[in-house]
């Protein structure tokens, strides 16, 4: 992953849901920051925290979690492609997508396009 040896604190003590209130402000302060660094940082603190909520509910995710983590791992992309770093992008798309709560509407055609070629890839043998 692009984000190497950068460790965060723990989340351990957090609810899913509070893990995932932790990840939307990490995300909405790294959209907002100017310095590519510190968005960075800020993305992996998203996608840690993003982690812990789905750790934290134990493989069962209600619908509203899952909503709410699908959205959370579209945006984490489109931040991550916005800063160039598309192939991190395109892996919380498809994170996004096998939480199937991203609809075709709110994809692009071209993210839709390469999610449909990796998805065919994956049961190509």
């Amino acid at each position: 992953m692009l984000f190497g040896s950068i460790i965060s604190s723990p989340r351990d003590i957090l609810s899913p849901l509070q893990a995932l209130e932790l990840a939307n402000v990490y995300l909405e302060n790294a959209s907002k920051t100017n310095d590519p660094f510190l968005a960075l940082v800020l993305c992996h603190d998203t996608e840690v925290s993003l982690s812990q909520a789905k750790k934290a509910s134990k493989g069962i995710v209600v619908q509203v979690m899952r909503k709410g983590m699908a959205t959370a791992y579209d945006n984490l992309g489109r931040l991550l492609d916005s800063h160039g770093h598309r192939d991190e992008a395109q892996a919380f798309y498809m994170k996004a997508e096998k939480l199937g709560q991203v609809t075709k509407q709110s994809l692009s055609s071209e993210r839709l396009a390469w999610l449909r070629r990796e998805r065919n890839a994956m049961y190509t043998f």
